[in-house]
């Protein structure tokens, strides 16, 4: 199976398994009340039918180096794809990036309003917390409890929420001087970095990997997720708004501190394949067992969307 058909292959079982979480079927049979239909249907549109759900690929493949099959694994790669998408429904507001499209749709609050994407948002994260406490997740209630707390950390102040405040700091408040190479790449290692980290690492966590193991991972984790925002913020300088799906060159005219700006495009470019070997490199422990990983190094870095 060539990459490109894992990663469809991974994202058509997130997709399901993410239509079975924010559905209501289920639930009615708990006997649950079934939540209001506008907020379902909110919910369903930051959620499913778009994204390559390339979190949940490294959930999976990272687990799958540790011997867990992909349903093992699927539990928690949804977990961690819905507090991505809540963060895609908040950060799109007009009170942060104010985005209109999101992969190619209206973006949630275009869609409905404000407030029915912020709940929607909400939802999302809570939901992803409920998931990780079920028996299905992990039989083990210690594996279970590693899992809540990493995406509780990479999640918050620690991680994707204290980047954007970072960002958004450096963007709208005043500052004596302008953010230097090192305040950009702690501010991407949060924003974008963090959430990635844990999609390796809840992997190893799962597999109750050895320390050194674990550590290999967190390695490529961190790479991967330095590499995939500078990818980001040159798609964001130089892509096609059609083929990135979403509005394009809105870094510099907010003038944001990235390493495309810092650095210029040329530098970025260089500083891009770097890293992505050094992701590469993270994973020599594995050997071939982690080719689907190293491929995934090659896909952030050349991606076009």
């Amino acid at each position: 199976m060539t990459f490109a058909q894992r990663l469809d292959r991974i994202r058509g079982l997130t997709e399901a398994h993410l239509g079975v979480l924010v559905g209501t079927k289920e639930k009615h049979l708990e006997g649950d009340a079934p939540p209001p239909q506008r907020l379902l249907d909110a919910i369903g549109h930051a959620t499913l039918g778009g994204g390559k759900r390339f979190r949940p690929f490294l959930v999976v493949e990272s687990a799958a180096l540790f011997g867990l099959t992909e349903h093992q694994a699927l539990d928690t790669a949804a977990a961690v794809e819905c507090v991505h998408c809540y963060s895609l429904a908040h950060d799109d507001l007009p009170a942060m990036d104010n985005d209109a499209t999101r992969r190619g749709l209206p973006t949630v609050w275009r869609a409905f309003d404000e407030w029915t994407a912020i709940l929607a948002g909400d939802a999302l994260l809570t939901l992803a917390f409920e998931t990780l406490a079920k028996p299905t997740t992990h039989p083990d209630p210690s594996v279970r409890l590693e899992l809540i707390a990493g995406l509780a950390k990479a999640s918050g102040t620690a991680g994707m929420v204290g980047g954007q405040a970072l960002d958004l700091e450096a963007e709208r408040l005043p500052r004596k001087s302008p953010l230097s190479l090192d305040d950009i790449l702690h501010l991407q290692s949060l924003k974008t970095g963090a959430l990635i980290r844990f999609a390796c690492d809840a992997g190893a966590i799962l597999g109750r990997a050895a320390p050194e193991a674990r550590d290999a991972l967190r390695a490529y984790g961190t790479e991967l997720g330095l590499a995939f925002q500078i990818a980001d913020d040159l798609l964001d300088a130089e892509g096609d708004a059609t083929t990135v799906g979403k509005a394009v060159s809105k870094d510099a005219a907010a003038g944001k501190a990235t390493l495309v700006s810092h650095m210029g495009l040329q530098a970025a470019r260089a500083e891009l394949k770097r890293v992505e070997q050094a992701a590469i490199d993270a994973l020599a422990p594995f050997g071939e067992r982690a080719a689907a990983l190293i491929e995934a190094a090659r896909f952030v870095a050349s991606r076009n969307r």
